[in-house]
């Protein structure tokens, strides 16, 4: 009877054991997931890369392998030179991109190389992989597996009429030729300035050329030599001669992947998955993907989708992928246009914005201030002196400053289009409001009106015309020069530009640069009429007008 009992009263007992045993089996995994949040839930990675082909193509097999294990990334494509790109990254403004070891060493240590380095790769990168993490917390991943240097390229006929091999070759006819150089390359210690005093290099004359047109350039004859990098596709593509540095001036240039000190402390995993791609990738494969990049002009995304299945992480590549050159159904340009129509009403979008938000903020500096310079005439040649020294900072220089302080991406291009747009508007106020006309404001003045309701009343309504023409002039300038906004990663329609220019696409050059100049020339006649509305009646006619 006791152990019938004891049988029936532990049932109970046994059962809710029972339920709370499956109930904690349940929840526990919720639990877990609650408290400990998957990659994708966090902030996301921002993937960059510098703007030519390669850089283009290894950020993109980043991006495609991180999401591929659930990582959220924004992408920043062709932000400007190294200096740009390594600001950007050392203040977590953005979280990797691909690098090359003689670069850190030369470009941003400032280092120098020594033979043993000279000899083997592997002492550059253990150099650079120990300075960069201990002076600015940046970690190099493990190498790619390939290294692209500088070639310094001429024309195949060019090379058999002065027997030219190598670079001493060069350097012996160089006061004969003329040299188009980057500008990276033309300023940097393992550029030019050095090859210069290394070699004893004096070409004939060096002309700044932009990545895009140093192949076409060289082509043409306009120039005879260039700097481009050993794995580009386009030294295939028009047959040119690469020079060996036979006195071994270059450092080596192991590419790998660069990432940021927000990386390094916080997200462990996603250093694990870039690992995957380290010593995967040969020079030959690079040289066989930057020709579909470069030459046959095959997407971007398509390339590194059969990239990243052709070395064996077919996981994240889709197999249903036909990466066939655009060359070979090229269409019209028009149709070209319409099929990237939505691609270009977005980034028309946030040019606008860009352009929208900086003018307004300068508006609302300038009318004050240029008023405020009619009062204090004393002030007013040290003001507007000060403001067109600003506005001849280069752009992309003010834009490398501002990247240490406020990242990259859209606050610091406002600032730089609120600064550039500021000299036009201050100096047409003022000159407006202090040419008002005379006759008018002596008759104000003797039907007894004080001097601030002269200035409002009389000056400022006369000034219209004068000031609306400052904001115009601000405003195709400010739409212009938001196309360089790309360069930081700011978006606008200097997008399809900065990478054009990159894969040397003509196509993709316009597709942005057309837009661009409608949208100024259509910003000119909306705000001259918004001049014409609200200028008074009698100045619209003229003087005689009633």
């Amino acid at each position: 009877m006791r152990t019938s009992q004891r049988v029936r009263s532990g049932k109970p007992a046994a059962s809710l054991l029972l339920l709370l045993c499956l109930a904690l089996a349940v929840l526990a995994p919720r639990r877990s997931a609650a408290l400990q949040p998957t990659i994708a839930d966090r902030t996301p990675v921002v993937v960059a890369s510098k703007p030519f082909g390669e850089s283009f193509l290894l950020a993109e097999m980043f991006a495609q392998l991180l999401e591929s294990e659930g990582v959220t990334v924004t992408r920043r494509p062709g932000l400007g030179a190294t200096e740009v790109a390594f600001a950007a990254i050392r203040s977590s403004a953005i979280d990797v991109y691909p690098e090359y070891t003689g670069t850190g060493l030369l470009a941003v240590l400032r280092d120098s190389m020594t033979e043993a380095m000279r000899e083997d790769p592997r002492r550059t990168f253990a150099r650079v992989a120990t300075e960069f993490e201990a002076r600015y917390g940046v970690r190099w991943l493990p190498p790619l597996g390939f290294e692209n240097g500088y070639a310094i390229a001429v024309r195949r006929s060019t090379a058999e009429q002065y027997n030219l091999r190598t670079i001493s070759d060069l350097a012996r006819e160089a006061g004969a030729l003329v040299a188009g150089f980057t500008s990276d390359f033309i300023g940097r210690p393992d550029g030019y300035v050095g090859l210069q005093a290394f070699y004893s290099l004096s070409p004939r004359a060096v002309r700044p050329l932009a990545p895009a047109v140093k192949y076409e350039a060289l082509a043409s004859e306009a120039v005879d030599v260039i700097d481009g990098y050993s794995t580009d596709g386009l030294l295939a593509r028009f047959d040119l001669v690469t020079l060996e540095d036979d006195r071994r001036f270059f450092p080596p240039y192991e590419a790998a992947a660069l990432v940021s000190p927000r990386i390094v402390r916080e997200h462990p995993e996603v250093i694990a998955i870039l690992t995957r791609l380290s010593g995967r990738l040969t020079e030959l494969d690079m040289r066989r993907w930057n020709q579909r990049l470069e030459v046959d002009q095959v997407p971007i995304p398509d390339v590194a989708r059969r990239a990243l299945r052709e070395v064996g992480l077919s996981a994240v590549a889709d197999t249903t992928v036909i990466d066939e050159p655009r060359s070979a159904a090229r269409s019209s340009f028009v149709s070209y246009m319409w099929a990237r129509r939505a691609e270009t009403l977005r980034l028309t979008r946030e040019h606008l914005l860009l352009v929208g938000v900086a003018l307004g903020a300068a508006i609302l500096l300038a009318v004050p201030l240029g008023v405020l310079l009619t009062r204090t005439p004393r002030l007013a040649g040290g003001v507007l002196q000060l403001l067109g020294i600003a506005q001849t900072i280069p752009s992309l220089a003010l834009l490398a400053f501002l990247i240490p302080v406020m990242g990259i991406g859209v606050a610091p291009a406002l600032v730089a289009l609120w600064l550039y747009a500021l000299l036009p508007m201050v100096r047409a106020t003022y000159s407006g409001v202090s040419s008002a006309d005379p006759e008018a404001v002596a008759a104000s003045e003797a039907l007894g009106m004080t001097a601030r309701q002269r200035l409002w009343w009389v000056q400022v309504p006369l000034a219209t015309p004068a000031l609306l023409a400052g904001v115009r002039t601000a405003a195709v300038i400010t739409v212009g020069a938001a196309t360089l906004a790309a360069f930081i990663g700011a978006g606008g329609l200097g997008e399809p530009i900065v990478t054009g220019l990159g894969l040397a696409d003509s196509r993709l050059v316009l597709s942005g640069a057309l837009p661009a100049a409608a949208l100024a020339v259509l910003v000119d006649l909306a705000l001259g009429l918004v001049e014409r509305a609200v200028t008074p009646a009698f100045l619209r006619g003229g003087r005689n007008a009633r």
